[in-house]
């Protein structure tokens, strides 16, 4: 809820409005996980919300560290689901990978996230429970988000855009829209509708292939949005926006990691707002793919680069613990159960 809609369900409760604004600091900036902690309310009230507004959040089920300071949580949530986040320290701050739907049912053939399929949409309550959760496991601020763990935003909309609303409030966490990624494979009509919107984000496009016979074999969402549509969508999206879009490429060894595919990238983009983000991917148990070699990431990135598009290398962080997302639910699922390598 926003501090708008706690005060009128308040108000039809008949408490005084300067409580909502009490909870909301308590909730969205002290990060409480209960009514008891918020010691400024009286202990009836406490009680009369605790049993009209129930509280509910997610738990860690498991927290692994990586040898370069990553952090993988799976989190329980209500119903016995198990979402999956992962927490990256930059320079600039720490940066949370945010899932936004158990599962996924797109069917991207070298993500851990649909190996299990789709079960259900989170919650914008449950997006912003991943976030504060960490953030306490953490003890810092978290400064960015990026929504591309388990699960496709844009098919879970209505609740990712009112995630994205409350995250950004000056009432809550106050994340500027400048520091949020959104990553999609490309469902054209959503890329449409979220750009009139003009928010200030960042649209990340899981592309992946330069042509659709190497993304269809990759990607089944190909076979309904064409790279064409899907590109053309991308620069109508940049030019209402006057936002750059990332193109995320992930780096398959003797798939998509071409001279041929690179050049065929460069030109399909060639003059439009944008860069590409290479990702060296994170070998999946039971994926047939295996990332490109450093020398072939290097070599792909300069042909790319002599067409005018800024080209980035994605830091590897987090494969000693099973980084990719939707790896750790699976393990908890098929093994009922996952030794916790942080000792947390």
């Amino acid at each position: 809820m926003t501090l708008e809609e706690v005060t009128r369900a308040f108000s039809e409760k008949s408490i005084q409005s300067f409580r909502a604004r009490q909870v909301y600091d308590w909730l969205h900036k002290r990060l409480a996980r209960s009514y008891d902690e918020m010691t400024n309310l009286p202990k009836l009230l406490r009680l009369e919300l605790s049993e009209s507004f129930p509280i509910t959040h997610c738990e860690t089920e498991l927290k692994q560290v990586a040898a370069d300071g990553t952090m993988k949580f799976l989190f329980s949530m209500e119903g016995g689901d198990y979402a999956e986040c992962v927490l990256m320290k930059y320079k600039y701050g720490y940066s949370i990978c945010v899932s936004s739907q158990i599962g996924c049912r797109m069917g991207c053939r070298f993500c851990a996230s649909t190996l299990d399929g789709f079960k259900r949409n989170l919650s914008p309550g449950e997006m912003l429970s991943q976030v504060y959760l960490a953030q306490k496991e953490a003890g810092e601020r978290i400064s960015h988000i990026v929504l591309m763990g388990m699960g496709e935003p844009l098919e879970n909309y209505d609740n990712v855009i009112r995630f994205l609303q409350l995250v950004s409030n000056e009432a809550g966490l106050n994340i500027s829209m400048r520091n949020i990624s959104l990553s999609t494979c490309g469902l054209v009509p959503k890329i449409n509708e979220l750009a009139q919107l003009h928010l200030q984000l960042t649209l990340s496009v899981s592309l992946h292939a330069p042509n659709d016979r190497i993304r269809n074999t990759i990607m089944p969402v190909s076979r309904k949005y064409k790279i064409e549509d899907l590109l053309g969508a991308c620069k109508k999206y940049t030019q209402t926006t006057s936002r750059r879009i990332s193109f995320e490429y992930a780096m398959l060894s003797g798939v998509n990691d071409s001279d041929e595919c690179a050049d065929e990238l460069g030109s399909r983009l060639k003059g439009m707002l944008c860069h590409v983000n290479l990702i060296p991917v994170n070998e999946v148990a039971k994926s047939p793919f295996r990332p490109s070699s450093p020398e072939r990431v290097k070599a792909f990135a300069g042909i790319v680069e002599k067409y005018g598009i800024s080209v980035t290398v994605r830091r590897k962080l987090g494969s000693d613990i099973d980084a990719s997302c939707g790896q750790l639910r699976r393990r908890r699922n098929t093994e009922g159960g996952i030794q916790n390598d942080s000792g947390s």
